[in-house]
């Protein structure tokens, strides 16, 4: 009965921005979204990583088949990608580990700075898992 009260004493005319091209996230916002897609991709990889663990551990026919699907050179991009979103999503959840445990200050300058700081660890890490598989 309350919501219903509430619904009705809403106004009406307040702009409506449907266009998400014209929106302007903060750095901050940024960072926040692309942990949570991070940790999408790297729930979804734990299947493929499980998968390909079982196949490499199932026989010596099922390693040299693991093994060799590891040589192409699209497996070894998608590998990067998986390490990179994993690289990311605990970069950034230190981060906001840090802020919950009030070592980071919760100031906008703070978390801009913040998150720069952890897309440039997780370039450097990325760049690391590049070399590493390549």
């Amino acid at each position: 009965m309350w919501a219903l009260f509430m619904i009705r004493n809403v106004k009406k005319q307040r702009p409506v921005n449907l266009n998400l091209a014209t929106i302007r996230f903060p750095v901050t916002a940024i960072a926040s979204i692309l942990h949570r897609v991070s940790g999408v991709i790297t729930f979804v990889a734990v299947g493929i990583l499980l998968w390909f663990l079982g196949l490499s551990l199932s026989s010596p026919d099922g390693f040299l088949t693991a093994s060799s699907i590891m040589g192409s050179p699209v497996i070894k991009f998608i590998m990067w990608g998986i390490l990179t979103a994993l690289a990311y999503h605990v970069v950034v959840g230190i981060r906001h580990m840090l802020m919950d445990f009030g070592c980071l200050e919760e100031t906008f300058t703070a978390g801009k700075r913040s998150a720069v700081i952890s897309f440039a660890i997780t370039a450097v890490l990325s760049i690391l898992a590049g070399v590493f598989l390549w």
